[in-house]
Formats: structure tokens, sequence, C-alpha cells
């Protein structure tokens, strides 16, 4: 077995022992942990590309990674023979968000490097950074359920340590507080769902569980707990009262990989929906839990962003109903998995919608965020009533928003048009009122960002502005790099959805391949 057979391991083993060295350089040299947390960042990255493009995608099976016994090692009361093991099973779905984790993660610490510089106990803050990546990560690779609770609750602690970052302000330790309490009460359901699942049928490995799940009425239980549990990580209305706070105060580089945080929850979701539950259960009414979800969260998303003064706070709102089109692309695609017919029909394309707009809700709602850092960097302010007329002297970043919040938006040539367009077009013919919503919302998305627009980088110049101009090269770096992504996905997106999206879309719906991988 070569090195790259073991990249599972160490993708997740790389951030998470930098992490633990990271005080400990921390207190020999600053430079040297920076540097150091840059190499394994990037060798992480350069690890994930390798092994998808190499073990996955190329492959119309799971790879299977086995930590511990291959063999039966303990008898359970039932009789079930089974090896001491955790298992991390790869498909093409989890490839497809470990690139973009990451991709996140790297650029995200890049940005971090002088956005961050200014503050003290950096040690903590980027042991806390590299926590949440190895827990993403974790999340995304796990074949068994306890393991996602335990990475879950890994994601949850560094995540709301980095909200409340600035101890100081009490803004930011209230949403980081905040945020504590919904992630505890989200871990409760999950692990009570892990727990009746498990009473019943002495097993948490998702592919032994998905052959025996029979639809009794404590499976159905577990799965409303399942269901509410994510929905609330993820921010999904009417459980998204979190969210704002928590995007809105963190640190900026913070509020950009707290968005592949709320995503693998979202994986998750689709992964106990279809693989899980998928043989058994009701996929249709399943589906439409999903799809109602997915509107409220558009609606609720973006018409209560209408209201905010501060520039991040409105980005979180618009994240929210971001969420809503990958849940509603991907809900119908759930409505049609027992009917082949339909599947092919528009199933399938409404699923492909969604889960590309994953990848580009990860991109352009993280670089509006790293762009609202970079004005607040400048200027110190949050409140957009007390800016304007900055496009006189940050004219790259205004370029950079009006970019980003039309690819968002959903208009051409950018990258959110691609996805939006297949959303519209598939549930279109599900449900014509849902296709009109989800432009509707759309439309009031972009009247958000043209306010936004016209707020902070139009009208007058303000004299306390004088002296202001774009941010230093590290902190614009990474939105550049961004934006480069946003562009060529929305020229070239038969690229991503050929090579990326297609394949995660097929090892969602062929669950029967991931539930043999493991050889039960």
């Amino acid at each position: 077995m070569n090195l790259l057979e073991h990249s599972p391991a160490l993708i997740v083993a790389i951030p998470l022992l930098t992490g633990f060295l990271t005080p400990l350089v921390s207190k020999i040299n600053k430079k040297l942990r920076n540097f150091i947390i840059l190499i394994s960042l990037l060798l992480t990255l350069i690890l994930v590309w390798n092994f998808a493009f190499s073990y996955i995608f190329p492959r119309e099976e799971p790879f299977v990674y086995v930590f511990g016994a291959n063999s039966p090692g303990i008898t359970l009361p039932s009789g079930y023979k089974i090896p001491v093991r955790i298992i991390f099973e790869i498909d093409s779905i989890g490839a497809f968000m470990s690139l973009i984790t990451s991709i996140i993660a790297f650029l995200s610490f890049i940005y971090s490097l002088e956005f961050m510089k200014k503050y003290r106990g950096l040690e903590k803050y980027y042991t806390l950074f590299l926590l949440l990546t190895a827990g993403i990560f974790g999340m995304e690779f796990t074949g068994d359920l306890f393991n996602f609770f335990v990475f879950l609750e890994i994601t949850s602690i560094a995540a709301c340590a980095l909200i409340g970052f600035h101890v100081n302000k009490s803004s930011c330790v209230n949403a980081g507080f905040k945020t504590m309490v919904m992630y505890t009460v989200a871990a409760l359901f999950f692990l009570l769902a892990v727990g009746l699942l498990y009473g019943q049928y002495d097993a948490l490995n998702i592919g032994i569980l998905a052959t025996k799940i029979n639809g009794s009425l404590l499976d159905k239980l577990a799965l409303g707990l399942f269901i509410t549990a994510l929905a609330l990580k993820i921010g999904s209305v009417p459980m998204h009262f979190w969210v704002p706070e928590a995007y809105g105060e963190s640190p900026s580089p913070v509020s950009m990989i707290l968005v592949t945080n709320t995503q693998a929850s979202l994986y998750a979701l689709f992964r106990i929906c279809f693989t899980l539950y998928g043989i058994v259960m009701n996929t249709a009414l399943i589906g439409w839990i999903i799809i109602i979800l997915g509107i409220l969260s558009m609606f609720f998303g973006a018409t209560l962003a209408l209201i905010q003064r501060s520039i991040k706070r409105l980005i979180a709102y618009i994240a929210i109903s971001q969420i809503g089109y990958m849940l509603l692309g991907v809900g119908v695609g759930l409505t049609t998995l027992e009917n082949p017919q339909l599947l092919q029909n528009y199933g399938i394309t409404a699923m492909r919608g969604g889960i590309f707009h994953i990848f580009n809700d990860a991109i352009c709602i993280g670089v509006l965020f790293l762009i609202s850092g970079a004005i607040i960097y400048r200027t110190k302010i949050y409140d957009m009533n007390n800016l304007g007329g900055l496009a006189r002297n940050m004219k790259y970043t205004a370029i950079f928003f009006i970019i980003s919040s039309m690819a968002i938006s959903g208009l051409p040539p950018f990258n959110g048009f691609v996805s939006k367009l297949l959303i519209y077009e598939s549930v279109y013919k599900l449900n014509p009122l849902l296709s009109i919503i989800a432009i509707l919302i759309s439309i009031v998305t972009l009247a958000n960002f043209v306010i936004v627009f016209h707020g902070v980088f139009l009208g007058p110049k303000l004299k306390k502005f004088d002296n202001i101009n774009d941010a230093p090269k590290e902190i614009i770096l990474p939105i550049i790099l961004m934006i480069i992504l946003i562009v060529i996905s929305g020229m070239f997106p038969d690229l991503f959805l050929r090579n990326l999206v297609e394949p995660a879309v097929k090892s969602l719906i062929n669950k029967e391949i991931y539930i043999s991988a493991i050889g039960i």
C-alpha cells in the first residue's frame, strides 16, 4: 500500500497534529508557527486533490479505509460478530465536500495571517482553526454514526471558541455562547437518534444499519431527530436564529470556514436521507420535508437580510437563504428517488443544481465575508449606515463585491447562474410555484446587494475615509483567487459538472454501492 492510500488518515491527522504543535512552536518563533501551518494546510490540499482524482472520481465505488482489525473481534449480545475498528468510507460526494473544505481552509488561513496578526492569543486561534478543519474532514469521511457525532462535537467546540475569540467584546461572547447552546441541543438530538438505532440493531456503521433498518416507529423517530439536529446545525429556518450572530460577530476568516462547517452537516443530512433511510423509508415524504425547509430558509433568509445594518449580518442571512437552494435541489431529487422515470426526467438535474450550489455557496459567500472583512479592516466600521463612497478609495474591493454578489444572486456569466438555472428548470417540472419562489428570492437577494453597494461604495466621498485604500495584498490575494474560481466555474461549468458534481450526485443515488463497499 503506497502513501497515497493512507490519505484519508493523513488528511485528518495533519491539521490535527499541527494544531497540537501550534502552541509549542509559538513559544519558539511565531513566523515558524505560521510557516508550519501554511505547509500543513497546503499539504492537506494536495493530498485531498490527489486522493480525490486518483481514487474516488475515476472509480464507481467508495474507498474504504480501516483503522483497526479487519477480521471479527467481538460478538455482540445479538450474536452479530464485528471487528473492532473505525471505518472511513469516502465516495464521490465525500471527496467533493473535502475538496471544498481544503480550499476554504487554505485560503482562510492566508487571509488570517494579515487580518488577525494584531490580536493576542493567536496560538489558541490557530489551534482551534486547525481543530475545526480536522473535524470537518472527519465528518465528511467517516462511515460510522457515532464517530460522526465525535467529529461533530470537535467542530462544535472549536467553532464556538472561534466565534467568541474577541473575548473583550460582549457581543462576540454572547454569540459564542448562543451557538454553543444550539450546537449542544443539536448534538443531543443526534446522539439520541444514534442510541435508538444502536439499541435496536447493535450497529453504528451506516452501511450495516442501512441493511437492517425496517421502518419501525423508532426508526422514524430517529430520522426525525436526525433531521432536526442537522437542520439546526446548518441553520435552516426555523432553527436559524444562531447563524446571524455566529457569522456576524466572528472574525471574517472564521465566518468563511464556518460556511464549510455548516455544509458538512448538510452533507450528513443528505447521507442519512439517501443512504441510511433511502431503502425502506418513503423518500418522497422525506424529500418534501427537505423542500419545505429549503423554501422557508430561502424566503426568510433573503427577506430578513433587507433590514440589516451590519454588512456581515446581512451576508449571514443571505447564507441562510442559499442553504435553501441546496435543500430545494436535493430535496426534489429525493422525491423522485423511487420513480426512475421522474428521476431521469428532472430529479438528477435538480440534484446537480443543488450539489453544484454547495461549491458555489462556499466560494461566493466565503469571498463576501472576506470582502466585508477587508472593509472592516480598513474602516473599523460594521454598520453600513456609517459607510459610503468607498469605491473611490477601495476600487478593487468594490469590483470584487460586484462580481461575488452577482454570482450568488444567480446572474450570468458567473457560477451561481448555472447552479440556480439547473434548480429553476428542474423544480418547475415538479411544481411551478416552487420555481417561481426560487426566482423571486434570487431577485430579492440581488436587491440586498444593490442596497449594500449603494450604501457602502457609492455616494459622496466621506472625509473620514480620505486616507484609506484597498486592504493589504495578503488580504486581497485570497479574494482574488476565489474570484478567479467564481469566473472559471461560471465560464466553464461543464468542467465542474462533469468531473465533480455528476460523480457526487451518482454516489448519493446509487446508495447500494456505498452500503456494499464495507463487505457486509
